[in-house]
């Protein structure tokens, strides 16, 4: 009998929050965000780059919810603490260029931004809390 255990719970609730963050974005680009481009201003080519890089990022949100899951069961800390670091690195890149780019566009715009950047830092926050955890120690 293979018996798997969680030997880092921080980084099972940051995959489980990353696969629910792909769903989520995914949903919200289809039902609301892509929707809402005007097809009679807005040329096909802009749509079609728009809508994939949108979902690039549902992508890397699922990719990532899929390593952290793996990531949870591993016992060797060392071979999973760098990928740790460079994705949370990826993430607060990431909301660098939302809280840039929207406050370089409309300073206004920057409290539409709030759900997603609280999201982000918590996201970080469970992935830097993973990084510190001894051997053995699998429990917050």
């Amino acid at each position: 009998m293979i018996i798997i255990k969680v030997r880092n719970f921080y980084y099972l609730i940051a995959g489980v929050l990353a696969m629910l963050f792909a769903v989520t974005h995914a949903w919200n680009g289809q039902a609301a965000v892509l929707q809402t481009l005007d097809i009679r201003t807005i040329s096909m080519d802009t749509r079609t780059v728009f809508t994939y890089v949108w979902h690039i990022i549902t992508a890397e949100n699922l990719i990532f919810g899929i390593a952290f899951i793996l990531m949870s069961f591993q016992s060797e800390r060392s071979k999973v603490r760098f990928a740790a670091w460079m994705i949370a690195a990826i993430l607060i890149v990431r909301l660098m260029v939302i809280l840039g780019v929207t406050a370089l566009l409309d300073v206004t715009a920057l409290t539409d931004t709030l759900i997603d950047s609280i999201a982000i830092v918590i996201y970080v926050a469970l992935i830097i809390l993973g990084t510190t955890v001894k051997k053995k120690q699998g429990l917050p």
